[in-house]
């Protein structure tokens, strides 16, 4: 059976608006996306680690309850390391800025590997997709799914806090656009490792000699396709913003639900037109806009439920 396979990290999200703590939330970039799959019933499985600790059970119980399986999942217990946790602080626009505490093991990532099958969907990305410590087995893993002919799905995903580390991660970050088949990343990404926002310029310039497919967004202003077929802008819906935190994962979460939905396997990546493309990208706006309309990282339950009745 065709399945959708994460891998990130996991952390537990504490939100404060107007300096005062509103809401604690199990989060995490690839984390946030692999749990609106699950609300979805999407056959899913998620490669993570965490402490085990209460913060861990908590993240541990919240996946099940979602339909996301816990077999790929490292539960560190050495006496010293914990599951992470951040401080997510909304300003006036509603956007967050970010403060993470994280105590993990010497050896990281000693998971189950999942079984990957020639075209199910992989997504990975953020700065765990780059992280120095943990980019060997997350690499063999990476080129394992590869190999199996799936479709790799690179969610750059790179936040300023880690500009520093530009210049150190690059060898892992061009590595990661030769794995794709789909990249995807924000006009923040960009300017933070590149210094470059111009989606075109990108494209022609970085991305087009090792990934075909190219998504670029920009917020409120919404995403852009760069593919063989050409291009094309599709704009973002007009909402009221209550957050944007896990706008982005939930994009990604509706590019991926609509490549498994309309059954597009690997090969077709190369031969989707300009109007297939901005149908998958109109999925993509339509599940972080919802995300947008709460404090919840991920699309809400009466959300799926539409979503599965065919009223997206």
């Amino acid at each position: 059976m065709r399945k959708i396979i994460g891998i990130g990290e996991t952390i537990l999200d504490i939100i404060f608006k107007n300096g005062q703590p509103t809401h604690a939330v199990p989060g995490g970039s690839t984390f946030n996306s692999m749990i609106s799959l699950g609300r979805l019933g999407i056959p899913s499985r998620f490669i993570t680690e965490i402490g085990n600790d209460t913060v861990g059970h908590i993240i541990l119980d919240f996946m099940r309850e979602n339909g996301l399986p816990t077999d790929n999942v490292d539960l560190f217990d050495d006496g010293y390391s914990q599951s992470p946790v951040s401080l997510a602080f909304l300003g006036e626009n509603n956007d967050a800025q970010y403060a993470f505490y994280q105590h993990y093991p010497q050896k990281r990532l000693n998971f189950a590997w999942p079984i990957v099958e020639a075209d199910d969907l992989v997504i990975f990305g953020s700065y765990y997709a780059v992280d120095p410590t943990l980019r060997e087995k997350l690499q063999e893993f990476i080129a394992y799914a590869r190999e199996q002919k799936a479709i790799i799905y690179y969610d750059i995903n790179f936040r300023p806090s880690h500009a520093h580390e530009a210049l150190r991660i690059m060898p892992a970050f061009i590595e990661n656009l030769e794995y794709a088949d789909i990249v995807r990343g924000s006009a923040e990404d960009f300017q933070t490792l590149l210094n470059e926002s111009d989606p075109e310029k990108l494209y022609r310039q970085r991305i087009s000699f090792d990934t075909p497919n190219f998504i670029f967004t920009d917020g409120s202003r919404g995403a852009d396709i760069f593919c063989r077929a050409g291009h094309r802008h599709v704009d973002t819906p007009k909402i009221k913003t209550v957050s944007t935190i896990g706008a982005g994962d939930n994009f990604n979460a509706g590019i991926l639900f609509a490549l498994y939905q309309k059954n597009i396997f690997r090969e077709e990546l190369s031969t989707l037109s300009l109007d297939q493309w901005e149908t998958i990208l109109k999925c993509g706006n339509s599940f972080a806009s919802e995300v947008c309309q709460s404090f919840d990282n991920y699309i809400s339950s009466d959300f799926a439920a539409r979503v599965k009745q065919g009223q997206l």
